[in-house]
């Protein structure tokens, strides 16, 4: 958790129950080139949806640690999908 920093969070409510690894959300992440970073998530069940969007306002993170953080984001992108193949 060394490495996390918090930058907000929501919920995606009203899901009903179901056994692990039964619940599908599809969650995406996009950072524009002014450094906000949009987040979605969807349950492929219920439809329900909710969504945020995150301005660098307070200027926690330089431009150099976001282009990090995009690389790294990428990376594990390319590796989840390999996986799922």
């Amino acid at each position: 958790m060394r490495d996390n920093n918090l930058l907000s969070k929501f919920d995606l409510s009203s899901i009903p129950p179901a056994l692990h690894g039964v619940p599908q959300v599809a969650v995406s992440f996009n950072i524009d080139a002014n450094s906000i970073l949009n987040v979605s998530a969807s349950d492929k069940t219920t439809g329900k949806s909710n969504r945020i969007t995150i301005t660098n306002d307070k200027g926690c993170l330089s431009k150099e640690e976001i282009e990090c953080i995009v690389n790294k984001a990428e990376k594990y992108k390319a590796e989840d999908e390999a996986a799922h193949v």
